[in-house]
């Protein structure tokens, strides 16, 4: 019996936000469970993001974001995707998200959003129970 293929996860900070602390916490807890984790860094567009979605072949996309163009950027990543006919990728939202945005942002096809405080081990969990192709 072959090894179960490892969860790739792209963990990325779309738009201006300069705040990479977080996203850096949750990409090692992450690579600590078993995961693949690609980071692409700061300041990247939606077309970057799914650019390298693509190219690293991950199962997971996890946007961080503090600035607040969450409502904008996250429905974007979904709109490229879609454009490019990826349907099988999970999406996961994170970062400083008023409540009343989140019901948009699932509408748009995020799968999850987590706030401040979460804890990475909830994380991990969703991903294990929902990313595709295990």
């Amino acid at each position: 019996m072959g090894k179960a293929k490892k969860i790739r996860v792209l963990a990325a900070k779309p738009g201006l936000d300069g705040h990479d602390r977080g996203v850096k916490v949750v990409a090692l807890a992450l690579m600590n469970s078993g995961m693949e984790v690609v980071y692409t860094g700061l300041r990247q567009t939606p077309t970057q993001i799914v650019e390298s979605a693509i190219q690293e072949d991950v199962d997971v996309i996890a946007m961080s974001i503090l600035s607040g163009a969450h409502d904008y950027l996250f429905p974007k990543v979904m709109e490229l995707l879609k454009e490019k006919g990826v349907t099988d990728m999970l999406v996961l939202g994170g970062g400083i998200i008023p409540d009343e945005d989140i019901p948009p942002l699932k509408e748009a096809g995020i799968a999850e959003v987590f706030g401040p405080g979460t804890v990475t081990t909830d994380i991990i969990a969703y991903i294990e129970t929902h990313a595709p192709r295990q």
